[in-house]
């Protein structure tokens, strides 16, 4: 017999024990009348040695019952996240179940024990983390083993987590939106990056990366905040850097404070500097110039979280999904490297 690694019994544990599946034994936590009597007292008797504790949410989804699922999110504004968050309402309505949001304010312990002792609750039901920052990150570490629950992570999943996650191959993303630009003719490729939960993004690597693999020199990444305007002081210092010609940013609305910065200080995109963002928001094609960026589907990215955890609740083994890879988005704001006297 086999556990998971918390030592905690899962459904699984329980129907091993008892020598059936495990829809039998979801058949007796929900009082079916299609489990005979022999059988039922073999799946008590196993449930009552390991002593497994069903989870509430998980016997309402077998009993065709209205679930309910609670998101765990630093941020609702930001595009990824609430497209994010879209994508999870949209699929959890069409199935039938209710949605929550809890908002975990920082990573500081006290906000994660709070965030925690919420969906933990079991009136919570299933839960998903996005867990694109620390903040996500630490709630799904802390959450105890009996609590459902699926992340949507950056690329290559959460490290030190064993649950089930969900994510788009930004890395490689940013390795073709890097090449893109290498491909025009620029030397290097600078790099301004967005938080991670990791220290270096996915998207970041994927960057470096793209410059290793061609030989470019690899620059100092000019990390940023969440807020428009350390892009843009960040904007300003490459602005006074006159061998910059290319810039990666971190998502579309640091491009946009980029470009900002650029601007103010004469140069002109994509003339000067050639500027590739990454989200694809629905203004960027509005832009001028309209802006190259990564077109990544965070809907979807939702959709697919609520499949995962209404399959946490079945009692499926968990598992890594890797959605489609996102697509660059060429527009107006990259070009072909000038030729310096």
């Amino acid at each position: 017999m086999t556990r998971r690694s918390s030592g905690t019994p899962s459904i699984r544990d329980v129907a091993a024990a008892a020598g059936v599946s495990y829809q039998t034994v979801s058949r007796v936590l929900n009082d079916s009348p299609r489990v005979n009597p022999d059988t039922r007292r073999q799946v008590l008797d196993a449930i009552e040695r390991l002593g497994y504790r069903p989870n509430r949410a998980a016997r309402a989804l077998g009993s065709g019952q209205s679930s309910t699922v609670t998101v765990v999110t630093s941020n609702t504004t930001l595009y990824g996240y609430a497209s994010t968050l879209q994508g999870i309402e949209e699929a959890a309505r069409a199935a039938g179940f209710a949605v929550g949001v809890r908002v975990v304010e920082s990573d500081a312990p006290a906000d994660v024990r709070c965030a925690v002792e919420h969906v933990s609750d079991h009136n919570a039901g299933g839960v998903v983390v996005i867990a694109f920052d620390s903040a996500g990150a630490a709630v799904l570490r802390a959450l105890p083993a009996h609590v459902p629950a699926v992340a949507a992570t950056e690329a290559g999943g959460l490290a030190g987590s064993t649950r089930s996650v969900v994510f788009l191959d930004e890395r490689q993303a940013a390795e073709d939106a890097t090449r893109h630009l290498l491909d025009l003719g620029h030397r290097t490729v600078h790099h301004v990056a967005i938080p991670s939960e990791t220290g270096a993004s996915a998207r970041q690597r994927g960057w470096r990366a793209a410059l290793e693999a061609s030989g470019a020199p690899v620059c100092e990444v000019l990390p940023v905040g969440w807020d428009i305007r350390s892009a843009y002081l960040a904007g300003l210092r490459l602005a006074a850097d006159p061998q910059v010609t290319a810039v990666l940013c971190g998502n579309d609305d640091t491009a946009l404070a980029v470009r900002r910065a650029l601007h103010e200080a004469g140069k002109d995109v994509p003339r000067d500097v050639s500027i590739v963002g990454f989200d694809d928001v629905p203004g960027a094609a509005y832009w001028t110039p309209a802006l190259t960026t990564v077109r990544m589907d965070f809907v979807a990215l939702g959709r697919a979280c609520l499949a995962a955890i209404t399959a946490e609740l079945a009692g499926e083994p968990r598992k890594v999904t890797v959605l489609a890879p996102p697509a660059l988005v060429v527009r107006e704001s990259t070009a072909r490297a000038r030729t310096r006297p």
